[in-house]
Parts: C-alpha cells; structure tokens; sequence
C-alpha cells in the first residue's frame, strides 16, 4: 500500500488566505526609503573655539556648591529651606549687580499637592534681543542634601555669571547675545521650573544650556530628548561635544541609536532641556549623570569630584562663548538620530517606517478583498470587534474616574521623578478596584462574545480579517500623530498578519507569533525599567505618566484600540472567537437589561413578602 503524500494547501484557500507573493514583493517599494535614508547622511560641524581663553573658579564654584548643599539640605518645592535657597540665590547675583526677576506660581506637584514654586533668573543684557539661556535647577527631593544635583549645577551657574558681572565700576563683558542666567524650581519633579519659563517666555530664547549634576563620577553626558519628536539643532549638540572633549580629554556620551529612536517615538527625559526642545528651542543638558538623576540619598558634600566641576565648568563657559559669538541660532528644532557623528535625518526615518506599512496595508487589503470574492460575511466579525473596542474604551474611563476620586497620582502633566515614592508604590487596594470593576464589565460585554455553536473556518478568518483591518486604521493614526511610534506597532503589525496562515499549525507556533508581536509596547516597558531604573515597577510608572497627563489622551485612546484588535487576534489564536450573533442567535434581553429586570423583580419580591408580613401580623 502507498502512503498517500500529504498536499500544501492551495494558496487562497481557507488554510493559506494570505498571499504572500504579494506580501513579499510589495518591499520592494522600501527601495526609494532606503536610498532617500543613505542620502539623508551627513557629518555635522560645530562651531569654532572662542578666542578668550576659559576663566572659570573651579575652587570657587565647588565652595559655592558645598555651601548650598550644607546651608539648605532640604530643598523641597513650597517648603523653607526652597524659599531660603532662592533668597541665597539672589544674594548671590547681588554681588555681581546684575537685576534677578522672579516668577511665582503655584503647582500641583504629584506626592506635594499645591505647593508654591519661583523661578528666578539674571540678565546680563547683549547688542542683541535674541537671548541664550544657561539654567540650572536649585530644588532637590528632600532625601538628601542635593549636593551635586543640583548645588553643583547652582554653583556653576553663578559662577558663570561672574563673567558678565558689573563691579567697582568695571564695565562688564558686553555679549552679543543677551545672557540669561536661570535658576529653577522643581527642576526634580518633572522640569517644572523649566516648563513654566518656556510657557510664558519673557525673552525670545534662540538656545538654552542646561546644567545638572556637573561634579559626580560619571563620564560627561549631552542629553537632548525633548518633550515632543524633535531634537535640537545638530551644530548646538556637536559644539557641545567639543568644548567638553577639549576640557576633560573624554568624549561626551550620548544615547545609542535605538535608544534614540525609543525617545523619538516615546518622548520622555527626566531633564529640564525637555520643554525647551518640545517648544522649538534649541537646548541641551550637561550632565555627568546617566538617564535618570543621581541617587538622592547618597548624594554628599564629600561626594564632588571638584576637578570634574571645574572641567564641566570651563566646557560651558567655552561654549556658551561659541555659542554667543559664532553662531546664528535660527534652524530651532528638527529631529534626527546620531550615528556615531553623522546624524541620520528625521523626516528620512519617518518615510522609511511609513514605507514598512505598505506591505502590512496591501497584505491585509487582499486579504480583505479574498473574503469579499468567497462570499465570507464580515460585519459580524466587525461588530464582535467593535464590543472589544467598547470595553477597552470603559476600561479607559474606569482608568480617568479612579484618578478623578484620588485613587492615582495627580498633578502637573510632566515626568515624575522615578525615586519619588509615587512613582514606585503600587496602590494595590485601588487596583484591585479597577480590576473588579473591568471583571464586570467584561461579564457584561461576554456574553455577545463567547462561542455557544461550533464557528467555523470562514468565520475565524473573518475574525482575523477584522482585526487586521482594525489595526490598519491604528497603524494610520499612529503615523498621523507621531511616525517614530510606528517602531513600536510595525512588530505587531507583522508578525500578527501571519495568525490566519498558521491558524490550524501547533498551538505553539500560534502563541509565538502572537508573542513577536507585543514585542513593540515592550520595548516601551523595558527602556523605562532598565534605562532610568525603574525596573518592575515600570507598568505602573507608565500608568502613572497618564494618570498626570504626561501621555496624552490621543495616544491612549490609540493603543486602547489596538488591545481591542489584539483581543480578537488573539481569540482567535486560542479557539475561543465567536462572531457578533445575529438577532435570532441572542437572548431575549442582553446583560443589562437582564440585570435590571433581575433586580426590579427581586426588590418586589421583598416588598411582597414585607406586605404580606405586616398583613399576617395585623399591621
């Protein structure tokens, strides 16, 4: 007897619904993308030396430091040694003659509640209105005296105001730029400081220097995330990178090209050079910290390595002479990603991501188009994906109310400082809340959804077909708001386009294909944990940033869509999808309605039986 030979199956056929001729061949269109990428290469110059040599006081900016650090330890927005540290501040500036403005506001501040910040800032005026802007934040957390973040930066940046001072009648160095000296408030809690000054900008700002955390151990950083996808201007960064190169003999460090990628896609800095770059103006951060800010409690006086403030010290001032002398700051804000020392234009990568959905689209489009031609229903799929969409869109809501009753952080839309306790204490109590509250609404929306006939293969397909059209309006709107997040969808997108071909293989094969594709959000949850230390406190640290407000209502609303499609996808996958039932498939009353005819008829009942009760005993 001859063992018969099993058959591939048929290509359309229920078994093998995707063309992947098609799929594959599409790439080709990425070949424009990449040549446009190759070309959109360039090497970056930066700004030539300034001609007066550097005259920083390392010595005199670490006594500077170590006295605010020593004086006021505590410097924690709205309390008084924050408020004895701004009056140090200006007695400081006083010496210089050089006026100090303030700004007042109150915040709610997320672990503080409302609480009083000031902004205050020294000008030393230029032959010119356009201002350059060096800042430093004077704020710690409190678990620490802050001495080098940021009594280091503090110190460093009177120190180069001293420059520009006017004393026994000697006529300070006139710039040609006006200089403002800036000295913020909540600079650890999210930038607060700096995100007021550039809401209500006093001066038109063509570039800010940042300095935070100069005398620690570390290599020198450059940081330049940005609150939005854009970085700031190319020569700002590269000059940056010389002046500290000439002054500690050690190139800066700056963030890998996938890590900056990540940022670009999921905008986030712990930096205060956020707000100004998401605004449009070139700034940068000078740090020897790495992602996230020193420890605050190890943070000491006996802790600064004054040689390396002294260097960093010079470094700034160098470029700030670089800056004010020699360049015209009017390219603002693009968005790039350095290779080595080349920078890769923005505009290039966004046309390559969007390239990589066209195979996706068309994919799915054929495939939608293959279920029209046999016949295969798709509005019960639709509708069955459309109540997934509903529950996810109430677990959002259920998400926004708990923060309005004060179950989660609250307070201003920026970043929380990972070592705040807010950002690490699960609230257990109120999550489980939440979970029970979803746990009846899935109750509710289940049973529409659950299986209660034998489904078969035109309808799993019909499934996946809806979904993967769902995800194409996700991936669309994903490149309409930000086209660097595509990094994070396009694994999804294929990797999950294959679920319908390898529907009837292993189980197996199915869930790791489902698994490839969450591999985007997790690149979210893995930089959080690993790149500012957060690690498996960070799904609560992101649910954090949008309970403040800090991820935007849109981008929630858009991944909330896609869970929906992953739902189904993944219903499918597992043999528990059914499609929307048709009218003459469903009970008489759906679940609320039955919950309420169940509960109107109990409580008659009891009033019956009270009635009775009260008539039996002569009432």
């Amino acid at each position: 007897m001859t063992a018969t030979r099993r058959r591939r199956p048929r290509r359309g056929s229920l078994e093998r619904p995707l063309n992947a001729r098609l799929y594959r061949s599409t790439f080709l269109v990425l070949s424009l993308p990449l040549l446009v990428l190759a070309f959109s290469v360039v090497q970056v110059g930066g700004l030539p030396q300034p001609q007066l040599p550097p005259a920083f006081d390392g010595p005199g900016a670490h006594a500077l430091a170590v006295d605010l650090a020593t004086r006021y330890p505590d410097r924690v927005p709205g309390s008084a040694g924050a408020s004895q540290a701004a009056g140090w501040f200006r007695d400081q500036m006083r010496l210089f003659g050089l006026p100090v403005a303030a700004d007042t506001w109150e915040e709610d501040v997320p672990g503080l509640g409302k609480v009083k910040l000031q902004n205050l800032w020294a000008v030393a005026a230029g032959q010119s209105s356009d201002a350059i802007v060096v800042m430093a934040h004077r704020d710690d957390i409190g678990a620490g005296p802050g001495a080098n973040d940021n009594a280091s930066g503090t110190a460093a940046l009177i120190e180069l105001a001293r420059g520009y001072a006017t004393t026994q009648g000697v006529q300070p160095v006139r710039a040609a730029h006006t200089l403002v000296f800036l000295s913020t408030d909540g600079g650890a809690y999210g930038g607060l400081g700096a995100a007021r000054f550039v809401k209500r900008l006093p001066f038109h700002v063509v570039a800010t220097v940042n300095l935070t955390a100069l005398a620690g151990k570390g290599a020198p950083r450059v940081v330049i995330t940005g609150d939005t996808p854009r970085s700031p201007a190319a020569a700002l960064v590269e000059t940056t990178a010389k002046r500290v190169l000439e002054q500690t003999g050690t190139p800066v460090v700056r963030a890998g090209f996938f890590d900056q990628l990540v940022d670009l896609g999921f905008p986030y800095t712990l930096y205060e050079q956020g707000p100004f770059v998401g605004h449009g103006i070139p700034a940068v951060t000078l740090t020897t910290a790495g992602e996230r800010p020193p420890d605050a409690f190890t943070d000491r006086v006996g802790a600064l390595d004054s040689a390396r403030l002294e260097q960093l010290g010079r470094a700034a001032q160098q470029l700030l002479g670089s800056l004010d002398q020699g360049l015209d700051l009017t390219q603002g804000t693009t968005s790039y990603v350095w290779a080595g020392d080349r920078i890769v234009r923005g505009w290039a990568i966004e046309l390559l991501l969007a390239g990589l959905l066209i195979p996706f689209v068309v994919a799915v489009v054929d495939l939608f188009a293959r279920c029209r031609r046999r016949g295969i229903p798709l509005l019960p799929a639709l509708r069955s994906l459309r109540s997934r969409i509903f529950f996810w869109l109430f677990a959002g809501l259920a998400f926004y109310v708990f923060g309005a009753l004060g179950a989660w952080p609250s307070g201003a839309s920026r970043p929380i400082n990972p070592a705040l306790p807010v950002a690490g204490d699960w609230p257990v109590v109120a999550l489980i809340g939440l979970l029970v509250l979803l746990a009846c609404g899935w109750l509710v929306a289940r049973d529409r959804l659950v299986p209660r006939r034998p489904v078969s293969d035109e309808e799993r397909l019909a499934g996946d077909t809806a979904a993967l059209l769902g995800l194409c309006v996700v991936a669309l709107l994903v490149l309409a708001t930000n086209p660097f997040a595509l990094l994070f969808a396009l694994p999804a997108l294929h990797a999950w386009l294959w679920l319908p071909q390898v529907r009837r293989g292993a189980p197996l094969a199915r869930w790791i294909v489902f698994a490839v594709g969450l591999a985007g959000p997790a690149i979210v949850l893995i930089s959080l944990a690993t790149r500012y230390g957060l690690g498996l406190d960070a799904p609560w640290y992101l649910l954090a940033l949008v309970s403040v407000g800090y991820i935007p209502v849109p981008a929630v609303l858009i991944a909330l869509g896609g869970a929906a499609c992953a739902a189904q996808l993944a219903t499918v996958a597992a043999g528990r999808y059914a499609p929307y039932p048709a009218r003459n498939e469903r009970r008489a009353r759906g679940p609320l309605r039955e919950l309420v005819r169940t509960v109107v008829l109990t409580s008659r009942a009891r009033r019956r039986v009270t009635e009775e009760r009260r008539r039996a005993f002569g009432g």
